[in-house]
């Protein structure tokens, strides 16, 4: 581990978050909230040198750039381009300029593909080589499992009884539209992903301790963990409300918000 993701942590890095989407006056803020924890503590605590992350939830590319800045793998002056012209940091992570991204995502259903062959390559390799197994993490929204070609990943892992993969699920119940439920119910998701016989965590995504718990488990199975999470966490207008998944902040909210997180 590389440090620990305590409280003022986070706090520090949703005041960042905000004020680098202000200053590029674009949204998707509130599914970055959502994720934030829990990128905060793989950044910091998990990925090492050999492990990696494949963010499926592309539009939380802001989430991903300031865990990444947090835990010191990002400088101060590459997080200030983001979003503008010639930038390494879009709106959608890139899939050339930094070596934690290893693939270019936001076309949503496609990251847990990547991340089981990223990580059942790792086996054949670990296998062949003799090499120490490296763990592969993924996050998904919950979305995402609307996307045929997620439940064919899952379908993959499972048949390869990928042990090397946790699949962190970003359940926030809402989607860019409307609520999960109202747009195309699952619910309760996790008992139909656990249905495919692999390892299944249900989560409060915002509690540390938890997200590390499940980020440590290692079985013989891929392990998913569904995280209940709140879009928006944190700032007391934007939690549970569907507009900020697209809405940028002005600079009147972002006073507001900042001075919820002072």
């Amino acid at each position: 581990m590389r440090a620990i993701a305590d409280n003022a942590v986070v706090t520090a890095a949703r005041r960042r978050l905000l004020q680098m989407h202000h200053d590029s006056g674009v949204g998707h803020i509130g599914g970055n909230l959502s994720s934030l924890d829990s990128l905060l503590v793989l950044f910091h605590e998990f990925l090492g040198p050999k492990g990696h992350l494949v963010l499926s939830k592309g539009h939380s590319a802001g989430a991903l750039y300031v865990a990444m800045w947090s835990s010191g793998r990002l400088p101060e002056e590459a997080l200030s381009t983001f979003h503008r012209d010639a930038t390494l940091l879009p709106g959608h992570p890139p899939a050339q300029g930094h070596a934690d991204i290893l693939f270019a995502t936001g076309s949503l259903g496609h990251g847990l593909s990547l991340a089981a062959g990223t990580a059942f390559a790792k086996q054949l390799r670990g296998v062949n080589a003799g090499e120490e197994l490296a763990h592969v993490y993924c996050m998904t929204s919950d979305g995402e499992w609307q996307e045929g070609s997620t439940w064919e990943a899952l379908i993959f892992a499972q048949h390869r009884k990928l042990d090397n993969l946790t699949v962190f699920i970003d359940h926030n119940e809402l989607q860019g539209f409307g609520s999960t439920g109202d747009i195309a119910s699952m619910a309760p998701l996790w008992e139909k992903v656990r249905g495919f016989d692999v390892d299944v965590s249900v989560i409060d995504g915002h509690n540390l301790a938890e997200i590390r718990t499940a980020a440590a488990r290692r079985g013989n199975k891929p392990h998913f963990v569904f995280m209940k999470t709140t879009k928006g966490k944190g700032v007391s207008f934007m939690e549970h409300r569907m507009e900020w998944h697209y809405l940028p902040i002005n600079a009147e909210k972002l006073e507001s918000a900042l001075a919820e997180l002072s």
